[in-house]
């Protein structure tokens, strides 16, 4: 071996040397240039564990962005800079800057998943909302645990849409005896079924049987809303796939309840959500409420599998899938659907045949549970639940599973609420409930002792009012607290309508017993009405940017879907006190909102320079300070340094007052 080694050296020195003397005669050595492939430098996240250093890069590839996919990434990219802009404002010492800033982040992802439920899977939006959310619980002390997902539901799709089809069987086939009655809605069997089929009844029956067990306790009363409603009863099994029957279900994307409400949608059919209730976590009020939509989808598709689908997915993304299946139908649109839909209209029929098939499926033909069913008293504003659930002679835990809307210790301020109880309590109740102390009643404000570690953003959040209510009712509250010190804390306001018992709390009057197209949203205090007359180009999410409203609002008023025509008019509400500015959006360019809405994302405050009352005079403008404005919101608008308008005006610090002139050069 050595022998051979020392060969090899040898040849290699005497090649060398070859070459050498080949250069001193004068002989050339070409090079010949290749060019290498581009090719991507490994990255590996260190915060992961035991990756594949050998996975192979994929190569970049030049795809060109569409109209949609560009508005989504610049409305990402605005959503970062307020984040940026809070965190920047809390180096600052300014809580107020930095809630607002939130706020406005927290408000734009939310019009992105009300407009387009599922960008959520979009991998640049799962990041921001992490960031953002992150910030968020920084700022409020809020745990992890608070908006965390709640419901088996959310595992058990991670597990069905993961891909893995070990477990699916080739040859299934269907029970021999089961008897499928007829439904409105076409219970088809293929592929894509079969594979939900062999899930719930061979590879996961205890999450059948869960189910099933549910289905005792809520199919009567939803069986006896969707036949008022006027819509195919089969459909209560939606949502089984949709939450596990489950009312306090509650998605990564903030879908609430048993029907998975997001805020927006529910809103549109009367479901109020405030910070002491939310009526998508009550089963009766949510379940009239996805009836009236489904029925609303259907008179858009005229088809229940597409209806069906776009109760999971925005309309934008449906009619994407059917123009590229070049065919209005859901099962050709499937290849063409976000994972998660693809699976929806499959699992429902499977949920359906099981529930209507049990023993075929090899499961009870009835399972022991107690009909959804109470009784109700009305109690006064503000009462703890600890009281009212031992006046009752329950437990705390089972009075709010009687009320699952209610979120704090107490009823919800303003008018009486209707609290429901199990069936013969009601008169032990209403004997107790009178006696109950005036001193274990709570009142419209709280009396707040901090404590070591507490911010005034965890204040704040805990009695559901804002860092800037704290200001408003504690004169010379400073941004530094001290443990012991006494804040007074304004409580967050109830419903502004009495909370209905059994029906959506905020449906028009008069269509309590009727389907709906969408409630009318509670019209704005302070507000005045404008006509806007649709363009060409214009959608409602371009509209509702130009008035500063959400989408959801712009339907709810005008009782429409997401279609608006050239020429339509639309109501919208706008602040009284920025009127003059509103007013004038209905006759301005397309080209010149698209810049007003770009300047107003990278912070300008477009409306405070319009509106205000200033004059030119040598290149500065005066600005006069109004009712809650900071001194770094104004520097935002005029995009001017917070160390500017302190120089310009001899400010010795941030603090301003109603009715000051401001010198300000704008640069």
């Amino acid at each position: 071996m050595r022998f051979k080694l020392l060969l090899v050296l040898v040849f290699v020195m005497a090649w060398a040397t070859h070459s050498v003397y080949a250069q001193k005669d004068g002989s050339q050595i070409i090079l010949e240039k290749k060019p290498l492939p581009a090719k991507v430098l490994p990255y590996n996240n260190p915060m992961l564990p035991d990756q594949d250093q050998s996975v192979s890069q994929s190569q970049p590839t030049d795809q060109k962005l569409n109209n949609f996919q560009k508005d989504m990434m610049i409305r990402i990219s605005d959503i970062y800079r307020m984040h940026i802009k809070a965190v920047e404002a809390q180096v600052e010492d300014d809580p107020l800057s930095a809630e607002k800033h939130i706020t406005d982040a927290l408000n734009a992802l939310q019009n992105m998943l009300d407009e387009y439920p599922e960008i959520q899977s979009n991998p640049r939006f799962s990041e921001i909302y992490r960031s953002v959310m992150t910030e968020y619980r920084e700022f409020y002390g809020v745990s992890d645990s608070t908006k965390k997902v709640e419901g088996e539901i959310f595992a058990i799709q991670k597990e069905l849409y993961s891909g893995d089809d070990d477990w699916v069987k080739e040859e299934y086939s269907l029970p021999k005896n089961i008897i499928t009655p007829s439904t409105e809605v076409p219970l088809v069997q293929n592929r894509q079924v079969n594979r939900h089929l062999m899930y719930y009844s061979l590879k996961r029956p205890e999450v059948m049987e869960s189910w099933l067990k549910r289905k005792e306790k809520y199919f009567p009363m939803m069986r006896e809303i969707f036949q008022e409603e006027g819509v195919p009863v089969e459909l209560i099994h939606l949502a089984m796939v949709e939450s596990g029957l489950n009312p306090e279900a509650r998605s990564w994307a903030s879908a609430v309840g048993m029907w998975q409400f997001i805020n927006a949608t529910g809103s549109m059919y009367g479901l109020e959500v405030n910070w002491w209730i939310d009526e998508r976590r009550d089963p009766e009020k949510a379940t009239r409420a996805a009836a009236r939509h489904l029925k609303d989808l259907y008179n858009i598709w005229n088809d229940w599998h597409l209806a069906m689908a776009n109760y999971n997915i925005s309309p934008r993304g449906l009619k994407r899938a059917i123009r590229a299946a070049g065919k209005e139908d859901y099962w050709a649109a499937y290849p063409y659907l976000p994972r998660e839909t693809q699976g929806y209209v499959p699992g429902f029929i499977a949920a359906t045949m099981i529930e209507m098939n049990p023993t075929a499926f090899g499961f009870k033909k009835k399972y022991e549970n107690e009909p959804y069913d109470y009784q109700v008293h009305q109690v006064d504003p503000l009462m703890p639940l600890d009281a009212l659930a031992e006046a009752a002679g329950i437990s705390l835990s089972k009075l709010k599973s009687y009320n699952p809307e209610l979120l704090r210790w107490a009823t919800p301020p303003g008018n009486k609420y209707p609290l429901k109880l199990p069936k013969g309590s009601k008169e032990q109740f209403a004997a107790n409930y009178d006696d109950i102390p005036k001193n274990k009643r709570s009142q419209n404000v709280a009396m707040h002792t901090v404590n070591q570690g507490e911010t005034l953003g965890y204040i704040a959040r805990k009695y559901g009012t804002s860092v800037r209510a704290l200001f408003e009712t504690n004169e010379n509250l400073s941004n530094t607290i001290y443990p012991g010190q006494k804040i007074v804390v304004p409580l967050a306001p109830g419903s502004k309508d009495k909370i209905a018992v059994d029906t959506p709390s905020n449906q028009p009057r008069d269509n309590v017993n009727g389907s709906s197209s969408g409630s009318k949203s509670n019209v704005p205090a302070n507000s005045t009405k404008l006509t806007y007359e649709v363009k060409s180009g214009d959608t409602i999410g371009h509209i509702a940017e130009w008035y500063d409203v959400r989408a959801w609002q712009i339907r709810s008023w005008n009782g429409i879907s997401n279609t608006i025509r050239p020429g339509e008019d639309l109501v919208v509400y706008v602040p009284d006190n920025k009127l003059s500015y509103y007013a004038q959006i209905n006759s301005m360019s397309f080209s010149k909102k698209q810049r007003i809405e770009r300047e107003q994302r990278s912070g300008k405050n477009v409306t405070n320079v319009y509106l205000a009352s200033a004059s030119e005079s040598g290149g500065n403008v005066h600005y006069t300070v109004r009712q809650n404005d900071t001194l770094i919101e104004i520097a935002n608008s005029f995009g001017v340094s917070v160390s500017q308008i302190k120089r310009l005006n001899n400010l010795n610090n941030s603090r301003i007052y109603v009715g000051q002139k401001l010198n300000i050069k704008p640069e």
